[in-house]
């Protein structure tokens, strides 16, 4: 199977990620936005999980990644609800982290397991703490760290196509961790990600859709138009049951018009301090 992305370009895929891919789990990501509800009010910004997860794959295989560190980089966001981190924000999850309470309970039940299995792997694999392309802590960078982000800076409109391909050019690694070339294309990301934190994950109107469409979730599962396990299925299936129902569905339609911005204070929603430190690699 050949596998294609705007930012890495193709690859021809091993079978066992292109089965993977096919799996009901991946394929779900589809109808996933990346950006939970921003899509409401920011149209143009449409992207799914399944491009960042293919996206985070493909950046793990073109850094050198092996095999099961690809698998997992495929896998990593499978346990994302529908409108990914909108349900931190009903079920308030301060750590945004539910996708990873409920990780292994997702994938145990799916057809993940017999995939792994028909290739001689178990899901022990999926979490195993020396896959350093894809995750590390900040201030460090990471695969995941670095395709949301110039995947949501680039579909937002903050770096064009060249500037994101100039950057890819400039990755390499180092001691099993990723790094950048030279201290300008460090400080060059680092801004980036400051950018992408103040003006998109933190742009009034995009907190305004996130926290009122978590509201709107949280009132359709206490009139029971929406059931808890409904939010394991998509984006379209979830809105659908939203516009069944009157209420929501003028709910729905205030949140895209901005109605009530004005008066929107923000629900005194804090945000993590990130600060992105890449490390320089050594070419000398």
């Amino acid at each position: 199977m050949m596998s294609s992305d705007i930012f890495y370009g193709n690859f021809e895929l091993e079978a066992i990620l292109s089965d993977l891919i096919s799996s009901g789990p991946v394929q779900r990501l589809k109808n996933v936005h990346q950006g939970g509800a921003i899509f409401l009010v920011s149209p143009n910004v449409g992207h799914s999980r399944y491009e960042h997860s293919i996206g985070v794959m493909l950046l793990v295989r073109k850094l050198g990644g092996s095999l099961e560190e690809q698998v997992a980089a495929l896998l990593h966001d499978v346990s994302h609800t529908a409108f990914s981190h909108v349900i931190d924000y009903v079920l308030q999850q301060k750590g945004e982290d539910y996708h990873e309470q409920i990780f292994e309970e997702v994938i145990a039940n799916s057809a993940i397991p017999s995939i792994l299995a028909k290739y001689g792997f178990s899901t022990s694999l999926l979490e195993d703490p020396k896959y350093t392309l894809l995750e590390m802590p900040l201030p460090a960078l990471c695969a995941d760290r670095i395709d949301y982000t110039i995947r949501d800076l680039y579909h937002f409109g903050l770096i064009n196509i060249v500037e994101v391909y100039d950057f890819i050019n400039e990755l390499g690694v180092q001691g099993g961790k990723i790094g950048v070339k030279s201290e300008k294309v460090a400080s060059w990301i680092a801004s980036k990600y400051l950018q992408l934190n103040n003006e998109y994950f933190r742009k009034p109107e995009h907190i305004f859709a996130n926290t009122k469409f978590a509201e709107l979730i949280a009132r359709g599962l206490e009139k029971g138009t929406i059931i808890l396990s409904d939010l394991w299925r998509d984006d379209p299936t979830v809105l659908s049951m939203i516009k069944s129902d009157h209420y929501l569905n003028s709910e729905l339609e205030k949140i895209k018009s901005l109605d009530g911005f004005e008066s929107f204070s923000g629900s005194g929603k804090t945000f993590k301090e990130r600060i992105l430190k890449p490390m320089v690699i050594d070419t000398a």
